[in-house]
């Protein structure tokens, strides 16, 4: 997943990762780098909150032409434990678990 976090930056101007993103069963929440972040409808230019520290964060799948950032050209951090299947994804395979589409 590409992760990003939008509290206190400019408009895609905040650290932003590609890594591993575990998600509840609902889809409602997310656990990513220790922390657990939770799905809310309304937020200007984010999709998720962190339920302790209330930093919100744009997570979506990742993008093969890295245009991650949607106003910025600013490049993601790759987690080394996910850089192996992004690479692959970048080169067209299908992400894991989404093989069949």
């Amino acid at each position: 997943m590409y992760v990003q976090l939008k509290s206190g930056y400019d408009i895609d101007q905040g650290p932003s990762w590609i890594g591993w993103v575990r998600f509840s069963k609902t889809w409602q929440t997310a656990y990513f780098h220790g922390r657990t972040l939770r799905r809310w409808r309304g937020m200007s230019d984010a999709n998720f909150f962190d339920v302790e520290t209330h930093e919100e964060f744009w997570l979506s799948g990742p993008k093969r032409d890295r245009s991650d950032g949607r106003y910025s050209s600013q490049q993601p951090r790759v987690d080394e434990d996910a850089r192996e299947a992004y690479e692959a994804f970048l080169r067209g395979e299908a992400l894991p678990g989404r093989e069949r589409g």
